[in-house]
């Protein structure tokens, strides 16, 4: 475990941190069941947050431990049956905490190179058995059914990596001060921080509605130009969101996004990967994707072209967009002018696309349709969601709505209204 990362921040900041997940983040009801997913080498926080979340009480919280290195020994060494297989035990898991009404805080920490010695096909091949078998758990967080928030802390290894220049000591305390700065915890009182940077977002989002534009168009002098067509009776979504209870929460810490789901089959032309994806903690970096009525047509990465082909190859909706993001790059995290090597992080600091699975949530009355009708209205299918930054500090936006109006909606990455 990194026992020194929790060094280099005060006491009493960590412990707002991990308030502001369980209270703002999947805003925990009293009486709920919080599962903590977490690898053992983030254990100090983990165990923090069980804390502070009994003391709100909660019924039970249970943490879900991971570790990256017998994680890496399964990839390298487990046979090709073993591999190809998710056990039904894994999966009634959560069925059982889904129908108990849990909610789920995720703690993500960067350990870059993990698995450099794994193959990108076995990687692939599992997570394509484990999200088939959780796909009804999956539906229900992107959707918004349950309640979840993703939380970053630092490793050694990510905050030497962002920071080269810096001893690992100085590394550190500097990530952990973006984190907290990015994820508005630093000030008096985050909740009422959150609250108000929510009211800024939900702003925009009403106007974007009521526009429904039929079209964004995205250029910038990097070489994107990207039409991306709309569904009829679109919504925006961003900041908190509401789960099917009506109660408001927040699924990533830091958001700066607002976002919706693409028509399937009306995205053309091309698009310029601005910083690197992180995947499964390999790295695609210097890529670009091509698409055609919708589907992703050619595509090339300088590194990683491997790991780009086993996530657009993953099923046949992994071909195609599930979302498309506004980001100003005017934000607290985008003027760190940082590269974090983290997409939780990068894709808050200018606008992104995700590859794949389409949330139920950006239509009308979505979580009320069948899939047929999810299908007709052009919302895409996939066993995975990955977001793919693209914004510049010269991105240009422009909708255009039925009639061919025309709206200036980002101006140099910024927004215009």
């Amino acid at each position: 475990m990194d026992k020194g990362i929790y060094e280099f921040i005060d006491e009493s900041r960590l412990k707002k941190y991990a308030e502001l997940g369980f209270r703002a983040g999947v805003n925990l009801q009293k009486n709920q069941l919080l599962i903590i997913h977490s690898d053992i080498q983030n254990a100090t926080f983990a165990r923090l947050i069980q804390t502070v979340a009994y003391e709100a009480g909660a019924s039970k919280v249970i943490i879900d431990w991971t570790d990256e290195q017998s994680t890496k020994e399964f990839y390298l060494n487990a046979t090709d049956s073993a591999i190809d297989h998710f056990p039904d035990w894994q999966a009634t898991r959560f069925k059982e905490w889904n129908d108990a009404g849990a909610a789920y805080i995720h703690i993500i920490s960067e350990k870059l190179g993990a698995f450099k010695d794994v193959s990108p096909e076995r990687i692939s091949r599992f997570q394509k058995a484990s999200r088939t078998k959780l796909s009804h758990h999956y539906e229900k967080i992107r959707s918004h059914e349950v309640r979840w928030c993703l939380l970053a802390v630092p490793s050694i290894e990510w905050a030497s990596k962002v920071f080269l220049d810096l001893s690992e000591e100085e590394a550190v305390r500097s990530l952990w001060k973006l984190i907290l700065k990015g994820s508005r915890a630093d000030g008096k009182d985050p909740i009422e921080d959150w609250e108000s940077h929510n009211r800024s977002l939900e702003s925009r989002i009403k106007k974007l509605n009521e526009d429904q534009f039929e079209a964004l168009h995205f250029t910038n002098s990097l070489g994107t130009d990207l039409l991306v067509g709309l569904p009829e009776n679109h919504l925006y979504i961003g900041g908190s969101v509401i789960d099917q209870n009506g109660i408001p929460f927040f699924p990533n810490i830091p958001t700066e996004e607002i976002f919706t789901a693409p028509h399937k089959n009306k995205v053309n032309g091309k698009l310029v990967g601005t910083k690197p994806l992180i995947y499964e903690g390999k790295v695609i970096d210097h890529f670009y994707l091509n698409f055609k009525d919708g589907r992703i047509t050619d595509y090339y990465a300088e590194k990683g072209q491997e790991v780009l082909q086993n996530i657009i190859e993953t099923d046949e909706g992994s071909h195609y967009l599930g979302e498309i993001a506004l980001v100003s790059n005017k934000t607290p995290l985008a003027q760190t002018d940082t590269l974090f090597y983290n997409t939780l992080f990068d894709e808050n600091t200018s606008c992104h696309i995700g590859i794949g699975n389409a949330s139920r949530s950006n239509i009308q009355n979505g979580i009320n349709r069948s899939e047929e009708e999810l299908e007709a209205s052009g919302l895409n299918t996939s066993l995975l969601l990955v977001n793919v930054t693209f914004g510049t500090e010269d991105m240009k936006v422009v909708g255009t709505k039925k009639d061919g109006t025309e709206d200036l909606l980002m101006k140099d990455g910024d927004f215009q209204f």
